[in-house]
């Protein structure tokens, strides 16, 4: 378990209740702009192509199915690659100059890009270190290098 801070306030998540959170919204919440954000990548403006294949996802993620075809079909539909907001991945630097790749959300927006045998998607990178993944990942947090 982990606190999540909130004002004067601690709310405590278990990681099932994370999984379900950050993997579970309604189709009324990813409609409305406003929540087309993130809370680690609001001010970042750059969306980068990035190879599925380096990115790591620690996390079984929980699928709505009908909510990855949707996107898959949103994605097949549209030339204009910002219908479907980019994912954050969170990049690490290991101790020997490693590049890592973490994603905990957008469990569906990635699903429906590999599904779609696309090789890259767009991804909003965020410079993190060892610390913040061990938030995430606790005494499962590999020795980066």
């Amino acid at each position: 378990m982990f606190r999540l801070w909130q004002g004067t306030l601690f709310t405590v998540f278990s990681r099932r209740n994370v999984l379900n959170m950050s993997c579970r919204s309604s189709t009324a919440d990813v409609n409305k702009s406003s929540d087309n954000r993130s809370v680690h990548s609001d001010g970042i403006q750059e969306v980068h192509n990035v190879p599925i294949h380096v990115i790591v996802r620690p996390i079984p993620p929980v699928l709505d199915e009908q909510k990855v075809q949707s996107l898959m079909n949103t994605i097949q539909e549209s030339a204009d690659i910002s219908v479907v907001p980019p994912i954050d991945v969170l990049w690490i630097k290991g101790r020997e100059g490693g590049n890592y790749y973490y994603s905990f959300g957008g469990c569906h927006r990635f699903a429906a890009y590999q599904r779609l045998k696309m090789t890259t998607i767009p991804a909003k990178i965020i410079k993190s270190n060892v610390s913040d993944l061990s938030t995430y990942l606790g005494a499962s947090t590999p020795d980066l290098r």
